[in-house]
């Protein structure tokens, strides 16, 4: 047990003091009063003195004890189970009992508060981590290709062509990973703004789809639009932002696509809003990996995904932007099945 403080000594001592005091004064009245000789008043006194003093020690010091150990068990209870289970200690209604509330308060709050930090650190080292190895890759990359150039002859002008427009893939890579990362940066301190208009959202689909036909073919994929005669739906939203939505839902699809298989989108009315489906018969995402799948920089898999060139935020993104509207973004998979990204935005007429 931790000493007293100065000033709880300084209590506890005037207040035995006071209470000698006051025997002493009793004591020596009462052998005046009866004519007793000075030195067996000194004697009478001084036992008196002594006797009374450690009878009020030991009653104070007890007292005392049995309330501040109550307290030091509540700050142990605490400290032991982390803050997330109540101390079961019960005292009596009064001035240490409130005491002993406010330190159970106090701990509480200062435990979640280092729990929030050291949530905010882990945070913190893993976004740093996630963006050196999205940044190594590219940069690697480029070096080598630049290396290679150096150490060989430069009269091979197709091969020198060659490594240069790779190095320059990979500058792309690494100014597109920059630029989503200002975004979301700017999405998070509400440095965006969207510009809010009417538009057709199907025939936005058939745009989108009509521009990544070609990438869809490459890897033998179908894409479609299951309400093919759905005539317009419109929608109050940002055309440029949405449109980014649905590129990264679409890529995203195509990427983790089953060869021969299909992305499918497809709209329904939820009265006051529309519901957007981007779905495929793909690869799927397990359970585990739910969660946390519109995380910045969260990969299902790590290794395929880098090698798509894909910056670990399109996701991440699409949660922004949709959220922004005011709306939400979803998604239901199953492995070896598909998965279901899903999102709706304010229908108007």
């Amino acid at each position: 047990m931790t000493q007293n403080s100065p000033k709880s000594v300084s209590i506890v001592s005037a207040s035995l003091i006071t209470g000698l005091l006051a025997v002493t004064y009793f004591l020596v009245v009462y052998f005046l009063e009866r004519e007793f000789e000075w030195l067996w008043v000194l004697v009478f006194v001084i036992l008196g003195f002594v006797i009374s003093y450690f009878i009020i020690f030991t009653f104070i010091e007890r007292f005392l004890y049995s309330k501040v150990k109550i307290i030091y068990k509540t700050i142990h209870a605490l400290k032991v189970t982390g803050g997330d289970i109540k101390p079961s200690i019960r005292m009596s209604s009064d001035v240490l009992g409130l005491v002993n509330e406010q330190v159970a308060d106090w701990a509480k709050e200062k435990i979640q508060e280092v729990k929030d930090l050291r949530a905010t650190e882990n945070f913190r080292k893993e976004f740093i981590g996630n963006l050196a190895h999205e940044l190594k890759t590219p940069i690697f990359n480029i070096q080598g290709y630049v290396d290679t150039l150096l150490e060989s002859e430069l009269d091979d002008k197709d091969l020198t062509k060659k490594f240069l427009q790779k190095a320059s893939n990979n500058c792309d890579r690494i100014t597109d990973l920059l630029q989503d990362l200002d975004q979301i940066t700017r999405f998070e301190s509400d440095g965006l703004q969207f510009e809010m208009v009417r538009f057709d959202i199907v025939e936005m689909a058939r745009q989108m789809m009509d521009s990544l036909e070609q990438q869809a073919r490459e890897k033998n994929i179908t894409l479609r639009l299951k309400n093919a005669n759905e005539k317009s739906i419109w929608v109050e939203a940002d055309p440029k932002r949405i449109q980014q939505v649905y590129t990264n839902l679409l890529v995203n699809s195509i990427n983790y696509g089953r060869e021969g298989g299909e992305t499918r989108i497809r709209f329904y009315d939820m009265d006051d809003n529309i519901l957007i489906e981007v779905a495929d018969n793909g690869m799927g995402i397990a359970k585990e990996h739910i969660p946390r799948i519109f995380e910045r920089f969260y990969r299902v898999d790590k290794s395929r995904s880098r090698n798509e060139g894909g910056s670990g935020l399109g996701l991440a993104i699409c949660k922004h932007i949709i959220e922004g509207h005011k709306q939400t973004i979803s998604v239901r998979s199953s492995e070896l099945v598909g998965s279901t990204f899903a999102f709706t935005l304010k229908k108007v007429r």
